[in-house]
């Protein structure tokens, strides 16, 4: 299918803006202009209850999470652990505000967003160590602060996804906390993919295959890093016993096919999963609730599954 008409016309303001690919950045230009992308292709912030800004303990110094709490009334919340995207490159806080705000008013949880460590600065593990552990510290004293730990999700966007399905893994085999529910948007989880999207999706005016590797190239350490499930969840010799998950990939993103291998392997291990495509958007959709009708449509979306899986538990 053909870009959307929506995306056709984002494409074209990029190129007469002349646009210049992330690959082609350093790593500072690339996060400046991720956040003024971010701004621009958002809606604006929606106002919450409350939110609180903490500096919790990690295994290598402080985490910033960002706690919104939601209007509903009464208490305790349940959570939804946001992990924000950018290749592990880029992102902060500030890039995942929006989303944070919207998910928190759709879904009346309490959403705590984590500001892991950065590559190349802080490689592979540091990013997924600084999400466990933010888990691992709202799962023990989230309850001080009205959370529900009996009900607890994670999700992600891109490289938060990759982190959202590596802490599923981590707190399976590690004894950590039962989760809900997890949300993989556009999902990175297999560092060796060779499929057909990797090799069709070529446009310098969005994410491509060659964004996916200056990505990959900043994160790992070492090749040997890649044949761990923390890095390519796909790559996991066991997927059963992980929480139901609603996956969402783009069709026009060189992470597709690797988004719905996924999912087709958490099914063949019982997992219970929702996956949707959408046709004619590209990576980086999800964010652009500002220009996109599809991509508050899949707000809307995860929205909705989370309530299933958390607030209508009662």
């Amino acid at each position: 299918m053909a870009l959307h008409e929506q995306v056709r016309a984002l494409r074209e303001q990029r190129l007469a803006d002349g646009c210049v690919p992330i690959y082609m950045l350093s790593v500072d230009e690339a996060r400046a202009a991720d956040l003024a992308e971010v701004k621009q292709a958002g809606s604006s912030p929606e106002p919450v209850e409350q939110v609180f800004n903490f500096l919790i303990p990690g295994v290598a110094g402080r985490i910033p999470i960002r706690v919104y709490l939601p209007r509903s009334a009464g208490g305790p919340h349940p959570v939804l652990m946001y992990f924000f995207g950018g290749g592990w490159v880029l992102g902060t806080l500030e890039t995942s505000d929006r989303v944070c705000r919207a998910l928190t008013n759709a879904t009346g949880c309490a959403t705590v967003a984590v500001g892991y460590r950065l590559a190349p600065e802080h490689r592979f593990p540091a990013a997924i160590d600084d999400c466990y552990a933010a888990l691992r510290w709202i799962a023990d004293f989230g309850v001080v602060i009205g959370l529900d730990m009996d009900r607890i999700a994670v999700a992600g966007d891109s490289a938060g996804g990759n982190l959202a399905a590596a802490s599923t893994l981590r707190s399976r085999d590690e004894g950590g906390p039962k989760l809900a529910a997890q949300v993989l948007i556009y999902p990175n989880t297999d560092r060796f993919s060779d499929t057909p999207s990797m090799h069709d999706n070529t446009d310098p005016a969005f994410f491509n295959n060659r964004s996916v590797e200056w990505y990959w190239n900043h994160y790992l350490s070492s090749p040997v890093d890649a044949d761990s499930p923390l890095v390519s969840p796909l790559r996991a010799s066991d997927l059963s016993g992980l929480p139901p998950a609603l996956i969402i990939t783009a069709e026009h993103d060189p992470l597709r096919d690797q988004g719905e291998q996924y999912a087709a392997r958490l099914q063949r291990a019982a997992v219970d999963v929702e996956l949707t495509r959408y046709n004619g958007m590209i990576h980086g959709f999800f964010t652009m609730t500002g220009i996109l009708d599809d991509a508050r449509a899949a707000t809307n979306q995860v929205a909705q599954f989370i309530r299933r899986r958390l607030t209508d538990r009662g």
